[in-house]
């Protein structure tokens, strides 16, 4: 029978799931996963403390980051167990890469800005993964959520040239593609408006991108904000003894404008 460990150093961790993959007494849920199963495990943890931290929970916050530590450590025992590679080799090459990428800090080099640093990291980056230039836009994954994925095309296409000259300039784009919009609101198949909107949140992530705004956090403080007064608009509904299902659009849009007045107060 397997026994946890009473100490709980990452030596630990890693034995714990060493032990959980024993052929030989381990669980049978996590002998029967795989990379693939467990690729969208780590992507929720990767989310959930991001929420933690937007929440500025910090118990949460260390509960989550225990849950997402798990998931390089789940991994690479998979791949271990495969003659691949084990944990220890993704820490080696992580400080490895750490320390070759920050020669400013590690090395001789000089670093006075932000700017400076992105600019040694990109440097360091291409000479280590040399390719073979058959576009600017290699090596944007595929997998990225699509906001972010298209934000890391468009700096990519923007270090080579192809660039607005400012934000008014990506307004007067939006405005054309709001304009096709319409037309395939009026006229189009759905195919035709799934296409138009496709244009339209690619410009959208543009703009925040030459802000200097992070689509997926503006985003997610829309959602937080919607939840937030839409939470209020019931709240008040039911103080006037009106539930939501028998309260008319007039009404709701009346209790939604209270709620906005009520935080810009």
């Amino acid at each position: 029978m397997n026994k946890p460990p009473n100490k709980h150093p990452i030596e630990d961790l890693i034995a714990v799931m060493a032990a959980l993959r024993n052929p030989d007494g381990g669980c049978p849920w996590d002998l029967q996963q795989d990379f693939k199963s467990i690729a969208p495990y780590t992507i929720e943890e990767a989310y959930e403390v991001a929420d933690a931290i937007e929440r500025n929970n910090m118990n949460d916050l260390r509960e989550e980051l225990g849950d997402l530590l798990l998931q390089p450590i789940y991994h690479a025992q998979m791949a271990d167990e495969d003659n691949l590679f084990d944990i220890n080799d993704v820490i080696k090459d992580i400080t490895e890469k750490m320390i070759s990428r920050h020669p400013h800090v590690f090395g001789d080099h000089n670093a006075q800005t932000p700017e400076d640093v992105n600019a040694i990291w990109d440097e360091r980056k291409k000479a280590e993964k040399p390719t073979n230039n058959d576009s600017a836009l290699d090596g944007v994954t595929k997998a990225l959520p699509a906001l972010l994925r298209a934000e890391k095309l468009q700096k990519k296409a923007a270090k080579v040239g192809f660039e607005w000259p400012g934000p008014q300039q990506v307004l007067d784009k939006l405005e054309e593609e709001l304009a096709e919009m319409r037309e395939a609101l009026a006229t189009g198949t759905l195919e035709q408006k799934t296409d138009e909107l496709g244009d339209l949140l690619f410009v959208l992530a543009n703009l925040a991108r030459m802000l200097g705004i992070n689509p997926e956090t503006a985003l997610r403080e829309c959602n937080n904000k919607f939840e937030r007064r839409f939470r209020g608009l019931e709240k008040e509904l039911k103080l006037k003894s009106i539930e939501l299902k028998d309260a008319s659009l007039a009404q709701m849009e009346q209790e939604w404008r209270n709620q906005k007045q009520k935080e810009r107060g």
